[in-house]
């Protein structure tokens, strides 16, 4: 079955937000954050779990969903590393991309 036409133009499309989101992190390339405490540790608890095992065979959303988790350790990962608690919140440094798919994982899910 041929693919339609659009999904090249779609391609094309990908590359050119690429390019702008490597011009944007050489722009902002952290973000200082707040996060609940509840939530940085539900990300340094993400970072430590350790994934065993051969995956299975994959639907397109698993595999969505094993990627946002691993979005979701590496932010783990920068909490652990360099989150400071100040009452309620850790403050945080995240790299630009970690930011970013905070925010389309809640996008999605509007």
């Amino acid at each position: 079955m041929a693919e339609p036409p659009e999904y090249d133009r779609y391609r094309r499309d990908v590359e050119v937000l690429g390019k702008i989101g490597a011009h944007l992190v050489s722009v902002v390339p952290y973000v200082e954050c707040t996060i609940p405490k509840s939530l940085a540790s539900a990300a340094v608890a993400a970072w430590e779990r350790d994934e065993e095992g051969p995956r299975a065979e994959e639907t397109c959303e698993q595999v969505r969903s094993r990627l946002r988790a691993g979005d979701l350790a590496l932010l783990g990962l920068e909490v652990s590393k360099s989150g400071r608690s100040s009452g309620d919140v850790v403050i945080v440094r995240l790299a630009a991309a970690q930011f970013a798919a905070a925010v389309d994982a809640w996008a999605e899910s509007q």
